[in-house]
């Protein structure tokens, strides 16, 4: 199956996801990483930002979707746009600048033309030389295209390449629940970012990240010689109490097995999913003082304490974000190539919340996700090490097989199981399958050369 010679039919797709397993080319492949871009990343709602990045008008954000690069931006009234980062003209990126304010309008640094923040054409130098020449009548003179369909959802931007597909709430359905959770924290029930992403490129496939978010089997394994180490030591110490925020937020990634299992894993159409139904490594965190009176205050004592009772660990939206609510931080993996991902961690204020709050997301995101990381090296030597290892000809397939039910599986509805389950792995690639093949036997008309 790899690298065959004749393009990539959507039968071609299928016969990689055999339930169970998955072929090592999902990984590997260059052609399969193309259709992934142009097939499931167009045609999915995937992550772009947070309103908070671009309060005012003229505020943007660059950033990518797959591998099309794109801008968010705050038009004159006062909504969220997003549009291809590209001028009609003779294609020269308009921003380059990571953010910044463009004031009304934007313009071309190549020849001039000028487009307002909703990206309608404003103006073309020497304008008269297109006259009689029809270009009114072309796609250029509509000025920057803007995506597909956008969405705001309490603050989340969220974008679909495609002009037509499935709409967001069919897309994600109950999983938005997590979202909800992270949001509802403040006491004022809004988010604010927290000052620029941690980024960190990352030598592997995009989706062996989006898998490790949900495998509850490798905390006390690949990560025994970091956090495995700080436990040692304090145990050394004589285990005092109370703990410091750093041994509670890295101790629990020591958890016996029993933890994991108990914990629970939820899963929901589409690929989404979380660890962390009953309890997570978030649950036992010392109180901040102020924040539950607060809380009460905003929402009553039992609608409070069941939104802070609510401990997911982590949350797919696939295909290619992370949420964490109890820590409030998300994890974007962007993919650049089979072999290489950047991963870019956020996290955010509870507006009206105590400062400690954000003091330890901060500090949680520093330990586990930063390039300087204690934790996150233990992932990224394991994500490399399968990237040379996947090209080895011992096997071809990949095994997804833990639990998994000898007489199939059906993820057209939500499910609750064991911890330690690949269930949530067998899910995101069911979505996988169904997003690249669709449209792959749409564009196809019959014939396997036009899905490429």
């Amino acid at each position: 199956m790899s690298e065959r010679h004749h393009p990539l039919s959507a039968e071609d797709i299928d016969a990689m996801i055999e339930g169970h397993q998955v072929h090592r080319d999902v990984y590997t492949s260059q052609r399969v990483f193309d259709l992934e871009m142009r097939h499931l990343f167009a045609n999915t709602w995937v992550f772009v930002g947070h309103d908070s990045q671009t309060p005012n008008k003229g505020d943007y954000y660059t950033t990518q979707i797959g591998n099309q690069p794109v801008i968010q931006v705050r038009h004159s009234d006062g909504e969220i746009k997003v549009l291809h980062n590209r001028c009609p003209h003779k294609g020269t990126k308009i921003a380059i600048d990571r953010e910044g304010n463009t004031g009304k309008f934007f313009r071309c640094p190549y020849h001039a033309w000028s487009f307002k923040t909703d990206g309608c054409l404003l103006a073309i130098p020497l304008k008269k030389g297109y006259e009689g020449t029809g270009l009114e009548n072309t796609d250029n003179a509509k000025g920057m295209k803007p995506v597909g369909a956008v969405k705001n959802y309490r603050g989340f931007i969220f974008a679909r390449l495609a002009e037509d597909g499935i709409s967001f709430e069919d897309f994600f359905l109950d999983s938005l629940s997590s979202i909800d959770n992270m949001v509802d924290r403040s006491p004022v029930g809004r988010l604010e970012v927290a000052g620029p992403p941690l980024r960190y490129m990352h030598k592997c496939n995009w989706k062996m990240l989006v898998e490790n978010q949900t495998d509850t089997c490798h905390p006390m394994v690949a990560h025994e010689s970091s956090a495995g180490t700080a436990v040692k030591i304090w145990e050394e110490l004589g285990n005092p109490e109370p703990r410091p925020p750093a041994m509670q937020i890295i101790a629990p990634f020591m958890s016996p097995y029993e933890f994991f299992e108990n914990m629970g894993i939820r899963t929901w159409p589409n690929g989404h999913g979380h660890t962390g139904v009953h309890h997570s490594i978030h649950s036992d965190y010392s109180a901040i003082p102020g924040y539950f009176e607060a809380m009460c205050d905003a929402y009553g004592e039992d609608r409070a304490k069941a939104i802070l009772d609510e401990n997911r660990h982590n949350t797919i939206y696939f295909p290619s974000i992370m949420v964490k609510g109890p820590i409030q931080q998300l994890r974007n993996f962007i993919p650049l190539g089979p072999d290489k991902t950047l991963v870019e961690s956020y996290i955010y204020r509870l507006v009206d919340a105590p400062d400690q709050l954000l003091a330890r997301t901060a500090m949680y995101n520093r330990m586990i996700n930063a390039p300087t990381s204690i934790v996150g090296h233990d992932d990224l030597e394991m994500y490399e090490r399968a990237q040379e290892g996947l090209m080895s000809d011992g096997l071809e397939w990949v095994n997804l097989q833990r639990l998994y039910p000898v007489d199939g599986e059906d993820f057209s509805e939500e499910a609750v199981e064991n911890g330690t389950t690949e269930r949530q792995m067998r899910n995101q690639f069911d979505a996988w399958r169904k997003f690249m093949t669709t449209t792959m036997r749409h564009c196809a008309i019959g014939t396997p050369e036009a899905a490429e």
